[in-house]
């Protein structure tokens, strides 16, 4: 089973504290927003979108 996770969702995927876009880092398997500083997980191919599970960018 793929857990690759569809480009097309993707784009269509904001920060839900920002609102900006999100940069989809496939190696770590996080969607990272610049804006607010934070990776969210993408777990068996669901991203996370909540702000307790993000990590914070050093």
């Amino acid at each position: 089973m793929s857990t690759e996770i569809d480009r097309r969702v993707l784009e269509a995927l904001i920060c839900p504290l920002t609102h900006m876009t999100l940069r989809y880092d496939a190696e770590k398997q996080e969607l990272i927003s610049e804006a607010a500083q934070l990776a969210y997980p993408i777990r068996n191919g669901i991203p996370v979108m909540l702000e307790d599970e993000a990590r914070k960018l050093d």
